[in-house]
């Protein structure tokens, strides 16, 4: 395991881009004292244009260098930390990496000011829901902790700090931008995604969890083996005093579990019953040990619908049953838990027919789980930015509920080519998400259900999944 390195007034720091997370990269580094280079490759961009994005307080502090970097700045640095968007085999990368510059995400720079207990998520689909459900789960027991902790005068310990949890990363909210917060009594959880796990060194959490390796994001990582490395990157500094929650039906995530986590391994499965791990089983979740199984919920008790959301239940309750957290509590929160937005989230029914929102399906293979969710005759909205996935397995989900395929995008013809090879006709092209929106609220007939499931990436039409599934809702309730 990797000892943490502390950044300081020492450090000549490059920022590559300022979305999210290079704003809190910024912030960070300005309480670190360190000297902030934020490099913006977009030459279009005007140094006022980036300034205008970081926090006030951090606006006076970075440098900012607009296009190429000069060789004087490559020379200084110390640190780079690009954006998740930078690809790490870009030419400016890998002349850095030759220098022998370290390179670190986002991630790793707010580990390296991490105070308290770091429990961590990824995977190809799931990991919204799962990390918001987590997140809910521990400030529930944090408010509970603290509450006892008052009741009884017993703050000798607490440095006057109560227990706290912050929801960090992928999902929204920069690490970096709160990791100087973090003290012994909180919780970080953080939603990882594949291109912040490129850039980690000491990064280690008390509890990670991979919820499922399926391809997405090839056009970056290449090859299923090299993004299933990068994914299994998140427990590779704990040790058998962690635990590391894992999908006992994912072939790749049983190899590793059973082969090469140096954690303690925790299961779950939608399909079978486990000797020790959590299942479901004809609609009830178990958590079994040493083969004596204990029911815990019927999937029919909460708010989320689908085999997916059971799993993602089923995740969440190991993780947090790994932190400490009482299952009373974890059960309680889990039963009140709301969908989360744009994933399978039902929006109204307008004339007898059913809105439902899953916008953040971004691949095959997280619309596969929105369309087994779905009861009704469906019209399904596909389609976006190619991000060189296969439609196939997507296709054969269909079985039968899709009454019709609304396509747009780039995609749009590769897609429609896919579903009429394996025999699916019924297909619309659009221009606009307009247009398609409109079509689908003249084709629909009571009864059925209008599902935005895209199994692509918004960009080129949208900025981000979420404004394509607020523009969705937006429309369905203007209906």
């Amino acid at each position: 395991m990797n000892s943490r390195r502390r950044i300081g007034n020492q450090d000549t720091v490059l920022v590559i881009g300022t979305g999210l997370s290079g704003v809190g990269a910024v912030h960070l580094l300005h309480q670190r004292l360190a000297r902030v280079i934020v490099l913006e490759q977009n030459a279009e961009m005007t140094r006022e244009a980036v300034l205008a994005k970081l926090d006030e307080a951090d606006r006076s502090y970075p440098e900012v260098i607009i296009g190429e970097l000069p060789e004087e700045i490559k020379n200084a640095l110390t640190l780079v930390v690009p954006s998740p968007a930078v690809p790490m085999d870009t030419p400016l990368m890998n002349e850095l990496r030759e220098r022998g510059l370290t390179i670190w995400s986002e991630i790793e720079l707010a580990y390296s000011e991490e105070k308290g207990t770091v429990l961590a998520i990824t995977g190809t689909n799931g990991k919204t829901t799962t990390t918001t459900l987590v997140g809910e789960i521990m400030k529930a027991w944090c408010k509970d902790r603290s509450r006892l902790e008052q009741e009884s005068g017993d703050k000798e310990t607490s440095g006057g700090k109560p227990y706290e949890t912050l929801v960090v990363g992928n999902i929204g909210f920069s690490y970096a931008g709160v990791a100087g917060k973090t003290h012994e009594r909180s919780v970080s959880v953080g939603e990882i995604s594949s291109f912040q796990l490129e850039g980690i060194e000491a990064f280690h959490p008390a509890v990670s969890a991979i919820l499922n390796i399926t391809p997405d994001h090839l056009n970056r990582h290449y090859t299923m083996e090299n993004y299933s490395a990068i994914k299994e990157r998140i427990a590779m500094n704990q040790t058998k005093e962690d635990v590391c929650v894992l999908n006992y039906e994912d072939e790749e995530l049983r190899r590793f579990g059973q082969e090469e986590c140096s954690a303690k391994v925790k299961f779950f499965s939608s399909r079978r019953r486990l000797e020790d791990g959590y299942y479901l089983e004809e609609d009830v979740i178990y958590r079994a040990e040493e083969g004596q199984a204990t029911a815990l919920l019927n999937v029919h008790e909460m708010h989320l619908v689908g085999v997916c959301n059971a799993e993602n239940v089923m995740a969440a309750i190991a993780i947090t049953e790994a932190a400490g957290v009482p299952m009373e509590r974890i059960l309680q929160v889990v039963r009140d838990f709301p969908p989360v937005e744009h994933r399978i989230e039902f929006v109204r029914t307008v004339d007898g027919v059913d809105y439902y929102n899953d916008s953040k399906a971004t691949n095959p293979d997280a619309a596969i789980q929105g369309i087994r969710a779905m009861s009704k005759p469906t019209i399904l909205i596909g389609g976006g930015y190619d991000k060189k996935n296969a439609y196939d397995e997507w296709i054969e989900a269909f079985d039968g509920k899709v009454k019709e395929l609304v396509l747009i995008g780039q995609t749009r013809e590769a897609i429609a080519a896919c579903a009429r090879a394996h025999g699916f006709q019924n297909i619309t092209f659009c221009d606009t998400f307009e247009e398609c929106l409109t079509h689908c609220k003249e084709a629909a007939a009571p009864g059925d259900a209008v599902l935005l499931s895209p199994a692509c990436a918004s960009w080129g039409m949208f900025p981000n999944y979420e404004v394509r599934g607020k523009d969705f809702k937006r429309f369905v309730n203007e209906l």
